[in-house]
């Protein structure tokens, strides 16, 4: 099996992990751990396991490099995972990840800027019809006490979609010269420095002798499947691909959130220990919006026809 296809495979593994946690993160905020100390944990866990990898292989990082590390571990690791959390715990697990699915068109966009790849009118189009979509799942919004969405949940993880698109172009020269555990061991410490002070108070609130054995598993799985496991595999799978093509993989997200909900419900939150009532059901309104977004997805990504 060629490297490639390995890549593809880690790329599948990521994103159907991601789509798992929509429901397993939602489930366990604010009630279990407020948003900001769940980032805390999970920078600091998933860090601590990346730094243990790199003591097996240390590798010097050039001087020249360190302001993009800072840069991606701020656009990556803190902006990215305190807007996710904030916004999905105002939020449905569905509402979040169709906007995400945004983030291969803001790839595009940043590709284009920095480094001046090639767009034209149909793909300006696409990217605003894109963005339409995602704005609109804002501003139409239901009635959020009864579906527990709301446009300042929705806005963060729009925001959190514009950092992760940031982070991919970032990270892409950085993976020419390091090795994914160098990349993530270095943005996770950057990570963690910038979230301490906003998650130590939420963090420090836990009563964690009172957590049941459910409630433990959840979170093991975010810090270890959710945060080391997708960010080592996602980060060395650039090493292969472009950051557009791993961008393109969140158009699973959504499938896999809706499947990961149908599945809570079948299983019933009680009998899981985490709190049940997020689940929110796909709408007319969501069902529009995603068809604005993935339409403006398909004619950004549309091969272009040449004349001769």
């Amino acid at each position: 099996m060629s490297l490639r296809v390995l890549a593809h495979l880690a790329l599948f593994t990521v994103n159907f992990i991601y789509g798992v946690n929509y429901v397993v993160a939602k489930g366990l905020m604010p009630d279990v751990i407020g948003p900001s100390g769940f980032i805390l944990l999970r920078v600091a866990g998933a860090g601590a396991l990346f730094w243990i990898m790199r003591a097996f292989r240390p590798q010097r990082i050039d001087l020249s490099d360190a302001f993009r590390l800072f840069l991606c571990g701020f656009f990556g690791v803190a902006l990215n995972q305190l807007m996710f959390f904030h916004g999905l715990m105002r939020t449905t697990p569905i509402n979040a990840s169709i906007i995400m699915v945004a983030t291969p068109i803001l790839v595009l966009v940043l590709a284009g800027i920095l480094l001046k790849e090639r767009i034209t009118y149909l793909k300006s189009f696409g990217v605003f019809l894109g963005a339409a979509g995602a704005l609109a799942l804002i501003v139409l919004k239901p009635n959020a006490a009864v579906t527990g969405a709301t446009r300042l949940g929705d806005l963060f993880i729009l925001i959190n979609a514009i950092s992760y698109g940031v982070y991919l172009v970032l990270v892409k020269p950085l993976m020419r010269k390091y090795t994914a555990v160098t990349v993530m061991s270095w943005s996770f410490l950057v990570g963690l420095v910038l979230v301490l002070p906003f998650g130590w108070s939420e963090f420090n609130a836990v009563e964690w002798q009172a957590l049941t054995r459910p409630i433990l598993v959840a979170i093991i799985f975010v810090v270890v499947m959710v945060t080391f496991v997708a960010y080592l595999l996602n980060t060395w799978a650039l090493r292969l691909i472009s950051p557009t093509v791993v961008g393109t993989y969140i158009y699973m997200q959504p499938f896999m959130a809706a499947v990961s909900t149908w599945l809570f419900v079948r299983v019933g939150p009680e009998r899981l220990g985490i709190p049940g009532d997020h689940v929110a059901q796909l709408g007319l309104p969501q069902l529009l919006c995603a068809a604005a977004i993935f339409t403006g997805v398909y004619l950004v990504g549309r091969p272009e026809t040449r004349v001769a």
